[in-house]
């Protein structure tokens, strides 16, 4: 393969991988920035729905308790009297200790007597203004409809109010029409001090004359601004220093009901909108909802600037390892043909070592098996030579003929016995006698192995019954007995024991079978290694033993362990279940 190929490809799939990858950490970023707008956004529609309901909750609390006030005070005789007769001097008298207690405890800002010409006969609040007809809505309603109404309204000195008027009935029909009524600027701080906002509350200037509104700031010895805005001008606020950047193309786009957000040196606000409306209905103001964001707002900037940050993190990696992996895909092109030469070196090699080594295998036992069948076979022989000799004495060929026969089936018992052991099996469980199993395997090894090792056994007495595959315990407990008689120095016993036990962890009833050597143990460095397929300490070995061991135990849903004990030598312990569910169909 040629070298500028891979160049090629390389820059072929860079770009749009870059392309890809740039549209989607934007998008990522873009997404993140408009979630978080959303949440910001919802958050400030809250505090606003939260506002609304709140005023609606306030000025029906305030209208009950002065309607409960005038309909108490229409049952004073005295205040009754005085404004049956028409007498100024009597109402002050009468009614103006009850009314300071109403300003003082109940924050009532507006009391006025008005005859039934609607002329204001008394204002307890401003005592020196009278004479003068009021035609207010709500005094309107309440002489056309003979009742008691209420609403907001501005008054005359520009202050927006919470107003209830109800006509007083005498013996004659109607003494006048008592108004009772409450700013709302103790409202807009109780909302503040509840919801943590600021309020504003402007009303439109064509329902309040400049000199009015002027008049207004100085009898109550207020501050305002009637220029600050075009079309509105501010009676009751909560946040003295109004941002300057707060001007008519705000107010414009938030009557039309959209949120906005502004910043200043020092803070950064998000504002909404909600209508004031009169008696009538007819919309006379708004109030302004302002909710400082700044620190919310930092965090969102910080919160963006990380995510754009990490995103450009992130695709810089991104792409350094597909540049990368591009590279090494270039460099694998030029090996592939080396590699899979050597590839198919190993692989040859690989099977010849294994083909040596099932022949060492094979060799092995071959010989281990014409050494057990050596000896009766002479034997065999000797005695078919006596047979013929002594062929003249019946009985005594008889005997000689019997113990060939003997001999004969004892090599039949160790044919048959080497062939079952060695059969292929499909895993099938079926209750077998773990006692028979031992008792078996160590027969056979005792059969097959040359060494004169002496095999100790700690069995129960009575049989156990476990569901097992009696011909895979049996392979996997001779490979057991085979490498402890390999391990084991001098004249040590190699012990067997078969003891109840629970599963370490889960408790379930289960057996344990343990073979244990009288070796110098294993080295710590390899003890966590000897059930890794094909890995041996011994130039002989296949490194299979141990693995087949424990591929035994899991199909019979247990497990194998193997610990260095302190008087030395090895043990290794399968632990098999008490009670195994139907076969599994493994073969091995």
């Amino acid at each position: 393969m040629s070298i500028s190929s891979p160049r090629r490809v390389k820059a072929t799939l860079m770009w749009p991988f870059a392309m890809v990858l740039t549209f989607i950490l934007t998008a990522f970023v873009t997404t993140a920035y408009f979630l978080q707008v959303q949440v910001r956004d919802r958050a400030l529609s809250g505090r606003v729905a939260a506002v609304a309901k709140l005023v609606d909750q306030k000025l029906d609390k305030d209208t009950n308790l002065m309607r409960a006030v005038l309909h108490t005070m229409q049952g004073i005789p005295a205040i009754g009297a005085a404004f049956a007769a028409q007498d100024r001097d009597a109402l002050l008298r009468e009614a103006g200790p009850l009314f300071q207690t109403l300003r003082s405890e109940h924050r009532i800002t507006h009391l006025y007597f008005n005859n039934p010409e609607l002329v204001n006969l008394v204002r307890l609040h401003s005592p020196d203004e009278f004479g003068d007809q009021i035609m207010r809505t709500t005094v309107t309603q309440a002489r056309s409809q003979n009742k008691i109404t209420h609403g907001l309204e501005l008054g005359a000195l520009g202050t927006l109010t919470l107003r209830v008027v109800a006509p007083w009935p005498s013996a004659g029909g109607v003494s006048g029409y008592v108004e009772m009524g409450e700013e709302i600027g103790h409202l807009v701080q109780e909302i503040h001090d509840s919801l943590s906002v600021d309020l504003l509350v402007l009303v439109d200037k064509q329902l309040l004359p400049a000199q009015q509104f002027e008049h207004g700031l100085a009898m109550l010895e207020r501050q305002g601004n009637w220029d600050r805005f075009t079309q509105q001008v501010m009676v009751a606020y909560t946040k003295a220093d109004i941002p300057v950047a707060m001007n008519d193309a705000v107010l414009a786009a938030l009557r039309m009901g959209e949120s906005q957000v502004f910043s200043d040196n020092r803070q950064t606000l998000h504002l909404a909108m909600l209508p004031l409306l009169d008696s009538n209905g007819q919309r006379i103001g708004d109030m302004v909802v302002m909710r400082d964001i700044t620190g919310l707002e930092g965090t969102f900037q910080r919160s963006i600037t990380m995510v754009t940050f990490l995103s450009l993190l992130v695709g810089a990696f991104v792409l350094g390892l597909f540049y990368f992996a591009l590279d090494r895909v270039e460099r694998d092109y030029q090996r592939q043909h080396d590699l899979e030469h050597q590839l198919l070196r190993l692989d040859t090699e690989h099977a010849r070592i294994l083909q040596i080594e099932k022949l060492s295998a094979l060799g092995t036992m071959v010989g281990e098996i014409a050494h057990q069948l050596n000896n009766p076979l002479v034997g065999v022989v000797n005695l078919a030579q006596l047979a013929q000799r002594e062929a003249n004495n019946p009985a005594r060929t008889r005997e000689l003929l019997a113990e060939i026969r003997h001999a004969g089936q004892d090599c039949h018992t160790f044919i048959a016995s080497m062939l079952r052991f060695a059969k292929v099996s499909k895993f099938d469980c079926h209750s077998t006698d773990m006692v028979q199993v031992v008792n078996e395997t160590v027969l056979m090894f005792r059969q097959t192995i040359r060494q004169q090792i002496l095999v100790e056994l700690v069995l129960p007495d009575q049989p156990v019954i476990l569901m097992a595959d009696p011909i895979l315990l049996r392979h996997a407990l001779f490979n057991l007995l085979a490498n402890a008689a390999q391990a084991t120095e001098g004249d040590g016993a190699i012990v067997i024991s078969l003891q109840a036990q629970p599963h370490p962890e889960t408790g379930a009833p289960g057996w344990r079978l343990a073979v244990r050597d009288h070796g110098k143990g294993i080295a710590p460095e390899i003890l966590d290694k000897v059930f890794t397929p094909f890995f041996t300490t011994r130039h002989e070995g296949t490194g299979l033993g141990l693995p087949v061991v424990q591929h035994v135990a899991l199909l019979h849903q247990g497990f194998v362990s193997v610990e260095n004990l302190p008087e030395g030598g090895t043990q290794f312990a399968i632990w098999l279940l008490q009670s195994n569910p139907g076969p599994l169909q493994h073969t091995t």
